[in-house]
């Protein structure tokens, strides 16, 4: 491609990127935190295009010919146009039910030691996914006995059919996502389609099995209430 076309392109990219940037599509690829990050990389192509296009516009016939004319690359170049395209006019779902079912259970390590800070008052109080499941396994429930609960997640399928709460957790984007996995009891979410969002309360439960993916613990829920809400504007954990 010539430096117009190469500016054009240089253009898009750093426009799309600044696009999902200013919005919330950005969640979609990578953690809240890199937003920073996003935004400078898009102006700094924004302002490589510039550059390119001004040098291209300032370049006549003769600059062309004492530099022995200007170099095409392949043609096939502009497929980089198909990612931009696609960042620009497809909104992505997020990792759901699918990728969650393909991979194992993160280990929800303890966190701060094996002491775990008590709940803030008012039930039902409100808890990630990962923070009940490292509760539930590793501090035996302690923290847990005698509130109301309550979590948010997607609704997806163990291996016997029975529903399970799920929520993906990313190291830095979605190409590393993996799952934190609840199982449920109780009241449970029934004939609810797999990928559907919903939120419910309940209580600790001491029950735990093993996901047949990776063999790692997963811990239970006992579910009190439930309702469908809309999937949230930051999907992954």
């Amino acid at each position: 491609m010539n430096k117009l076309t190469q500016g054009v392109v240089l253009l898009l990219f750093g426009g799309a990127i600044l696009r999902a940037s200013v919005t919330d599509l950005y969640l979609r690829y990578v953690k809240e935190g890199l937003r920073p990050f996003l935004i400078a990389t898009g102006l700094l192509l924004v302002a490589a295009a510039v550059m390119t296009l001004w040098y291209s516009f300032r370049e006549t016939p003769s600059d062309e010919d004492d530099h022995g004319h200007e170099h095409h690359g392949p043609s096939v170049g502009w497929l980089l146009i198909l990612p931009v395209l696609g960042l620009l006019l497809v909104a992505p779902p997020a990792l759901g039910s699918y990728a969650a079912n393909q991979a194992g259970s993160v280990v929800a390590e303890p966190v701060g030691g094996s002491d775990y800070p008590a709940l803030p008052a008012g039930d039902p109080v409100e808890l990630s996914l990962v923070d009940y499941a490292s509760r539930a396994l590793f501090d035996a429930g302690k923290s847990l006995d005698g509130r109301e609960i309550s979590l948010t997640g997607f609704i997806t399928v163990a291996p016997d059919g029975s529903p399970m709460l799920a929520r993906m957790v990313l190291s830095c984007c979605a190409a590393d996502g993996r799952p934190i996995k609840v199982g449920l009891d109780g009241r449970t979410p029934i004939d609810v389609p797999a990928d559907t969002w919903v939120q419910l309360t309940g209580v600790y439960t001491a029950r735990t099995a093993k996901d047949p993916v990776n063999n790692v613990d997963v811990a239970y829920f006992d579910v009190r209430t439930w309702q469908e809400i809309p999937e949230p504007k930051q999907p992954y954990a």
